[in-house]
């Protein structure tokens, strides 16, 4: 299997674990973090080494962190059980210091970048490492006014260790993004602020590769723009705002694991591969 089947995969079992979770919980929030979890599975298989920092921006989509975490082993199962409970570490907002990956509490947008504006300049002035941080930001976050003070910091100071990763899924809390705040020329807007800018599809693993491992030019901060489809993976929440807020029925939660087993079937079969009867894929032993 190519890495990026492999990769594909390994999103389609975090997406599995990410529903479950809503469903037990009852809680919303699903269709922001479907649109970030291809993102996710890629930063911490791939990108993110053990000294670089996360920061996710878009707090709201903290479920998607958890699942992920969770599946590359960083997150028991005990703790994941608890996520929406009471008394939990696991709420819908990120807790500062809840996880040793969370450090920073966010969901109230604009304040993701700021902060990882400072821990990249810290590593890089009073560390003297080259330790990467990468910020997360929703359609929202490129909204708010701090959102671009940051920007400007960041390309003053030269922060060439900082990259920021676009969950552009077009929608916000209330509306299409164009229709609240339209943000066009976007990749524009971050050139105008100094960075180095890449837009890729936000679902396509070797397109994230390509952005996110070739180093922009000494000095220059590095800005994402990966287009997704909020809901991503779930036909009847993709492109729909009211899956920004709503819980799932039991009725839904069925028909959407019945579309991730039908997607893992269909991936099984392009990677040539046999579909294993407990819902994860395995090669075939030739």
């Amino acid at each position: 299997m190519t890495s990026s089947l492999a990769l594909r995969a390994e999103a389609l079992a975090v997406r599995r674990r990410f529903l479950a979770m809503h469903h037990d919980a009852h809680a919303g929030h699903i269709g922001s973090g479907l649109s970030c979890i291809d993102l996710l599975v890629f930063l911490y298989r791939r990108h993110l080494s053990e000294q670089d920092v996360f920061i996710l921006s878009k707090g709201h989509g903290v479920s998607a962190l958890y699942a992920t975490l969770h599946h590359v082993g960083s997150l028991g199962e005990d703790t994941l059980a608890t996520y929406y409970k009471e008394g939990t570490l696991l709420a819908a907002h990120p807790v500062p210091g809840a996880l040793p990956q969370i450090p920073a509490a966010t969901g109230s947008l604009g304040h993701g970048l700021p902060m990882a504006c400072g821990v990249a300049l810290a590593h890089r002035t009073q560390h003297r490492s080259r330790t990467k941080c990468v910020c997360m930001l929703s359609d929202g976050d490129c909204n708010e006014g701090s959102t671009w003070e940051a920007a400007a910091f960041a390309s003053h100071h030269d922060l060439d260790n900082l990259a920021v990763v676009i969950d552009r899924n077009d929608l916000q809390g209330f509306g299409a993004s164009r229709d609240v705040l339209d943000m066009e020329p976007l990749a524009a807007k971050w050139r105008a602020f100094g960075f180095e800018v890449r837009a890729i599809d936000g679902h396509d693993f070797d397109q994230m590769a390509v952005a996110m491992s070739i180093h922009p030019p000494e000095g220059i901060p590095l800005c994402v723009i990966a287009q997704t489809k909020k809901g991503c993976g779930i036909s009847f929440m993709e492109r729909r705002l009211e899956w920004h807020y709503l819980p799932m029925t039991d009725e839904q939660y069925r028909a959407a694991v019945e579309e991730l087993d039908a997607a893992e079937r269909r991936l099984a079969y392009e990677a040539g591969a046999g579909f294993a009867t407990n819902g994860q894929l395995e090669l075939e032993r030739t």
